[in-house]
């Protein structure tokens, strides 16, 4: 290891909080508490399938000691991707890749789920027709509105996604309804301007949630896990905000889900990330103990997690079941192994002078690739290099995207 990312000491007779195995309302057990959440890696190959660079970072990722990996936005179609990376899981996807993918991950006992994305409103339009719950036309996003057909079709369609995960090998899924994406697009009064079922009150806004929900369980059986990402608050004034949030984790308590996984934030253009709005702490643990407070389903806490006193804590305190870690893992891939050692070490993160918007995210991005390939890291003075290269990658993808997919 770099010993610039450690700093502290090693314990060997440390027993962490972190190191407890968690069984699920599913019976389905995770070897530690300590998850890597779910980003978009970008490292599919542009038309829907995992490539050889994003199998050897799921294992590699596995080895770093971690319980839980989620792949983020993995879709049912093409039809409304975030990025022209993104993995694409229907009967047209090569399962044997797929099936690679999923063994890679469940390296030294991890599991590796899929997190079931579709983008509407915030679909990549070079590759797309964004549509979300309302049409709209501000500044950086233009839509259409799904009709009511195209909805209640979208049950079905998660649920057909999940069941081939679970054929294909994979140890669970995860639905998300955050980070401004479709299911959180309806639960929010800035995306969802619906009058009929599915749009006004909250009841209706989180219709389409709890029919997925309900839909993706009936499919995969009880013995599978189904988790969920849920906006504490989209952090936009308007917006799906915390009692909000409270009220359909309250709904969520009366379902057959194994994992709340509490975020916050959104990709809404110009919208500051969490990152940028939060202090030097975890950014949603006390949400999660008012969430506590609206359910028994175990609760992962995502986002803000930089030294393992912090991690500890959260779990000490009963706040937090699982740890969602994110940059901290493209930082230092090989962390969990040593905080369930008992090493007092603060993953050394970057820090920019000034970035231009999206820049911070095309940096990680191609950090996380330098992983895949088993390079060596970047340094934060190769911004310039990483925002080229992760365009490049993704004007490359996007004629690959529109020539086979569309």
């Amino acid at each position: 290891m770099n010993s610039e990312l450690h700093t502290g000491y090693m314990n060997q007779n440390h027993s962490s909080p972190l190191a407890r195995a968690l069984t699920l309302p599913s019976g389905a057990k995770l070897k530690n508490r300590i998850a890597k959440s779910a980003m978009s890696d970008s490292l599919g190959n542009g038309a829907g399938n995992p490539t050889d660079d994003q199998i050897n970072l799921y294992e590699r990722w596995a080895k770093g000691g971690l319980g839980l990996s989620i792949i983020g936005e993995v879709q049912a179609t093409p039809h409304y991707a975030e990025k022209p990376g993104n993995l694409i899981v229907n009967d047209h996807s090569d399962h044997d890749l797929l099936k690679r993918l999923a063994y890679a991950g469940k390296t030294d006992g991890a599991q590796l789920w899929l997190q079931l994305g579709h983008a509407g409103a915030m679909a990549d339009s070079a590759i797309s027709t964004p549509k979300g719950p309302s049409a709209l036309d501000l500044p950086g996003l233009v839509c259409g509105a799904l009709v009511l057909e195209e909805i209640k079709a979208l049950p079905a369609e998660f649920a057909r996604t999940a069941s081939l995960a679970k054929e294909l090998g994979f140890g669970g899924v995860e639905l998300h309804a955050a980070h401004g994406f479709l299911l959180n697009q309806f639960l929010s009064p800035l995306f969802n301007r619906r009058e009929d079922d599915y749009g006004g009150s909250l009841q209706n806004r989180m219709r389409l949630l709890l029919e997925v929900v309900s839909a993706v369980r009936k499919a995969v059986g009880p013995g599978f896990p189904v988790g969920i990402k849920l906006n504490a608050t989209d952090q936009l004034e308007g917006g799906f905000a915390e009692d909000e949030a409270l009220e359909v984790i309250a709904a969520l308590d009366q379902t057959t889900i194994d994992l709340i996984d509490i975020s916050g934030g959104t990709y809404f253009p110009g919208a500051k990330s969490s990152s940028d709005r939060a202090g030097t702490g975890p950014y949603f643990l006390e949400f999660a103990g008012r969430a506590r407070e609206k359910t028994t389903i175990p609760l992962m806490v995502t986002g803000g997690f930089k030294t393992l006193a912090q991690a500890e804590s959260a779990m000490a305190e009963g706040r937090a079941d699982l740890v969602g870690l994110a940059r901290a893992l493209v930082v230092d891939p090989e962390l969990p192994s040593h905080w369930l050692l008992g090493a007092r070490e603060e993953p050394q993160f970057p820090h920019f002078e000034s970035p231009p918007e999206g820049a911070v995210t095309a940096w990680y991005t191609m950090q996380i690739t330098q992983h895949a390939k088993g390079k060596a890291p970047l340094k934060p003075d190769d911004m310039a290099d990483a925002i080229a290269a992760y365009n490049d990658r993704d004007q490359t993808r996007q004629q690959i995207w529109v020539s086979r997919l569309r």
